[in-house]
């Protein structure tokens, strides 16, 4: 696969654009080492909410299926999958 100029171009002005910006990328407080900065505090406040996001969503998925599992039985339907299940023999 050969790469025409104007991809080989634009590269490299993606790449001087990086390297122009290396000077703005050092770490964050909340990295580099002041941990009760209130910028850290943030992040760890940000990282709690998005892990209780993410817990949340496996717990209704995860009570879907029981919901699923308790209604098949609840009106005699095979689950799939069970021993009973007509398709399972």
């Amino acid at each position: 696969m050969t790469m025409t100029s104007g991809r080989v171009l634009r590269l490299l002005i993606c790449l001087a654009t990086l390297a122009s910006w290396a000077a703005r990328l050092d770490a964050c407080p909340a990295c580099f080492g002041k941990s009760d900065d209130a910028m850290a505090k943030g992040l760890n406040a940000g990282i709690f909410a998005l892990l209780v996001f993410v817990l949340g969503l496996w717990v209704a998925f995860a009570s879907f299926f029981v919901f699923i599992v308790r209604r098949a039985r609840r009106t005699g339907e095979a689950i799939p999958g069970d021993t009973n299940d007509p398709q399972h023999n």
